[in-house]
């Protein structure tokens, strides 16, 4: 999985559901102004352009040129953001920083590992954040179509070494048995309209179904599910009901 994301950015930087502005404040007031925030797995900089309006500086962090190129595009003229290759196992090896937060890229990573990691390089009052989907299961409208074209086409998903699929453990049991087991949360939601062009991206977007991965049918792919949406949906438009949780993780 070298290339997890081959050729995904552009269509994650534009289809994928921000995390929204109260959830960027939520991050921003639990790291003060003053604060230096590494981004672990800042994919095209969903979470690190909008915070850097309201920290100090931003560190991020992704393995995938690709990602960050896409992130120097969108956060041009943004001076205290640092896009820099890197990934979880090379922690020791960045500069210096006061917090760390990661937007649905926890469960890539060897979980335990990492929050001890964490423990040996955050500041005594240091939080680990993580934001993104809440427990519940993303009820998407759209994804009994869109689950039945990955089928047929054999890209319905990609499990991580230690997620929950893998492990059975959910992050917050994870993060309270760790370093950082002081927790708290909170929850946000909103409504957003979706076309079918944005549907379809949205697939275009995801590990399993990234372009590298569908390779010479993505074309083929992408006719079967513009084909699949039409029948299911003629109107072309779907609202999605975004739940994003901001989770706070501090040492006892």
């Amino acid at each position: 999985m070298d290339d997890l994301f081959g050729g995904a950015a552009p269509y994650y930087a534009r289809h994928r559901a921000d995390h929204g502005d109260a959830a960027i404040d939520r991050l921003a007031a639990a790291f003060g102004a003053r604060a230096t925030v590494l981004d672990l797995g800042c994919g095209p900089g969903t979470v690190a352009i909008p915070l850097s309006e309201q920290v100090e500086g931003v560190l991020a962090v992704d393995p995938a040129e690709e990602m960050l190129a896409e992130g120097r595009k969108l956060g041009a003229g943004r001076a205290n953001i640092r896009w820099l290759a890197g990934d979880s196992t090379t922690l020791r090896e960045l500069p210096g920083f006061g917090h760390v937060v990661m937007g649905r890229s926890f469960h890539w990573m060897d979980r335990r590992t990492v929050l001890a990691d964490l423990d040996d390089l955050l500041p005594p009052d240091g939080i680990v954040a993580l934001v993104g989907p809440t427990r519940d299961h993303e009820n998407l409208p759209w994804e009994p179509v869109t689950r039945r074209v990955r089928e047929e086409f054999g890209v319905n998903g990609l499990t991580a070494r230690d997620s929950f699929q893998a492990s059975g453990k959910h992050h917050d049991e994870v993060l309270a048995d760790s370093p950082f087991g002081d927790l708290e949360a909170e929850v946000f939601t909103w409504r957003r309209d979706r076309d079918q062009g944005d549907v379809i991206g949205l697939q275009l977007s995801y590990s399993y179904s990234a372009p590298a991965r569908l390779g010479e049918r993505k074309d083929a792919f992408v006719g079967a599910l513009r084909a699949a949406l039409t029948a299911a949906n003629p109107s072309g438009r779907w609202v999605e009901e975004v739940r994003t949780q901001v989770l706070l993780a501090r040492r006892p």
